[in-house]
């Protein structure tokens, strides 16, 4: 899976985390389950604004919408993505919001076709609530 990097004062407040710091290896955690993520058995550690998280998810899906529900926190600038996926599938591309985007702009520019954008809000959910709820900093998964 690899380095993600992510835009570090941007981003879920977490209790504990700040601009300058990333939130606890258990706060990080209590997100990922939040957001209905499996965290049971994997391995958070923290140093200043970097995630590393090792371990096994089931798919590279859930591998991927981990280290992206990680580093869509106040205070994370990059996740180091040690994941092993029991079953391997094509990794997604990561796009980084900007100002102005919407979902249906992110699909055109990557799949030629606005109508796509819901191929992108299921791909991250449920990290999104709603398609229109997109903020600049914030990094998508972009399916194949």
């Amino acid at each position: 899976m690899g380095l993600l990097n992510f835009i570090k004062d941007v981003g879920e407040k977490i209790f504990g985390g700040s601009e300058a710091n990333a939130a606890s290896p258990e706060a990080l955690q209590k997100e990922l389950e939040k957001h209905g993520l499996n965290a049971e058995g994997l391995d958070i550690a923290v140093d200043g604004d970097k995630v590393t998280v090792k371990g096994n998810a089931t798919t590279t899906t859930e591998a991927e919408k981990i280290a992206i529900a990680l580093g869509n926190t106040l205070g994370v600038a990059s996740v180091d993505n040690q994941l092993t996926a029991a079953t391997a599938e094509a990794e997604s591309r990561m796009y980084t919001v900007v100002k102005g985007d919407t979902l249906s702009k992110i699909a055109k520019e990557q799949y030629g076709d606005a109508n796509q954008y819901m191929k992108i809000f299921e791909a991250n959910k449920p990290m999104l609530s709603h398609p229109d709820k997109i903020y600049p900093g914030q990094v998508l998964r972009i399916p194949a």
